[in-house]
């Protein structure tokens, strides 16, 4: 495994990488990029191509996803790694966390898909996978 930038340590789960590092992961097969944002997340704000879909909480209502530990096993290879995107960097903590409990080595994408709010409470221009350029489709 090589890598450009520093893991950061985490409680509860494997770490926390950037954007870029976890793509890296991604196109050499060391790891799975799941997306645990809502399906209508990413059907309406834009998805990454060939990310595995496992919602951590489902819209509306945001509740949780009664099927995620199975998803989760599913998608992820025995003794595999999972590099996990949300929005902002914030249900993929929590989500890192229960696929560690299920013995999955999970990482948080820092920044999310779409970053931080800036000032003007809108988000996509702070940070976040869109931000920086990878890979990413509408619809």
């Amino acid at each position: 495994m090589t890598t450009h930038q520093p893991i950061s340590p985490a409680d509860g789960y494997a770490g926390d990488i950037t954007p870029q590092q976890a793509w890296q992961w991604v196109q050499a097969g060391q790891a799975v990029l799941v997306d645990v944002r809502s399906d209508a997340e990413r059907e309406w704000v834009g998805q990454v191509p060939g990310a595995v879909p496992v919602a951590w909480k489902q819209w509306p209502g945001m509740a949780m996803n009664a099927e995620f530990d199975a998803q989760m096993r599913s998608a992820v290879p025995e003794g595999g790694r999972a590099v996990l995107l949300c929005r902002s960097g914030v249900r993929s903590i929590a989500a890192a966390r229960r696929a560690t409990e299920l013995g999955i080595t999970a990482y948080n994408i820092l920044e999310g898909f779409e970053g931080d709010a800036d000032a003007a409470g809108q988000r996509g221009k702070n940070g976040g996978w869109r931000f920086h350029g990878l890979p990413w489709k509408q619809g």
